[in-house]
């Protein structure tokens, strides 16, 4: 399964209308057999912008494709140097209420698994750890010559000893916004001098971020381990997310498919509302504190 680099989509005409009223949702999780799928909008209370938000980072920011990265130094040492920064912005994220209650629902059994589509860690870091990262994790770096993964932190270490005048440009651009992929925008002058690292396993792998980035295909095994999530699912709950990448729309599309119910809470249209039973307009907060309230025994 590749990311495609859809960017952008047009919502059609003739969509159900979306509500506020989360009866008909909670009816659904309150019976269990729940599979999630989560999207950039659940870690936006968090601090970190989603894509397509009215504040979103695409606005501003156009994410590095798998292709680019793999042939361009220059764009290897742009990135390097803007992750950087971004990285140290994640590491002070915290998840929010959503995370939480998220993990709530699964420790009163009524979600069987969750599928996101975010690479900062933080529905881990709010006490679930049956995830799917679907898009994989700003918190490991692979290299693309021996396949040796490694920590983030461990190449943080790495970066910081190559580049030590690196710290006056990270404190000038201290308060740049972190976009969802972990990188912030530095002007070009500020990365012109970053040093790159290499694998130290093979000594001459590049390293990567072990995230799928667009134009770049999704584990198989991975992309299986979620159908197996979905097909035995009772609803899909979709939350905080556009759906405008195949890759996570095609398991909406599944689901409507097999006649699996699809929920959606989302704040804004999303390119999966044709195949949606429910849609529910709100602040993911909001919405899922009082989800808890009345899907929890």
């Amino acid at each position: 399964m590749r990311m495609r680099p859809t960017l952008t989509w047009e919502p059609t005409v003739g969509l159900p209308p979306a509500s506020t009223d989360l009866s008909a949702v909670a009816e659904a999780v309150r019976g269990g057999g729940i599979a999630v799928l989560s999207g950039a909008g659940l870690s936006t209370e968090s601090g970190i912008p989603d894509y397509r938000g009215e504040h979103g980072s695409l606005q501003r920011h156009t994410p590095m494709t798998f292709q680019e990265f793999t042939g361009d130094e220059q764009a290897r040492r742009r990135y390097w140097a803007r992750s950087q920064l971004g990285w140290r912005a994640m590491t002070r994220a915290h998840p929010n209420t959503g995370h939480g209650a998220v993990t709530t629902l699964a420790g009163a059994g009524l979600v069987t698994g969750v599928i996101t589509q975010n690479v900062d860690g933080l529905q881990q870091s709010a006490g679930l750890r049956d995830v799917i990262e679907l898009h994989g994790s700003l918190s490991r770096v692979i290299c693309l010559g021996c396949r040796r993964t490694s920590t983030r932190a461990e190449l943080d270490r790495q970066l910081r000893e190559a580049n030590p005048l690196f710290e006056e440009t990270a404190e000038r651009h201290r308060a740049a916004r972190v976009n969802p992929d972990g990188d912030v925008d530095l002007p070009e002058e500020a990365v012109r001098e970053f040093r790159v690292v290499a694998c130290t396993a093979c000594g001459t792998g590049v390293l990567k971020p072990d995230v799928v980035f667009f134009g770049e295909n999704v584990p198989p095994e991975r992309v299986e381990a979620c159908r197996r999530l979905v097909d035995e699912a009772a609803a899909l709950l979709v939350l905080g997310s556009s759906l405008t990448v195949m890759s996570g729309l095609r398991f909406v599309r599944r689901a409507a498919e097999s006649g699996t119910p699809v929920l959606i809470i989302n704040q804004g249209p999303t390119r999966g509302d044709r195949w949606a039973a429910h849609r529910v307009d709100l602040p993911l907060g909001q919405a899922l504190t009082a989800l808890v309230a009345l899907a929890c025994p």
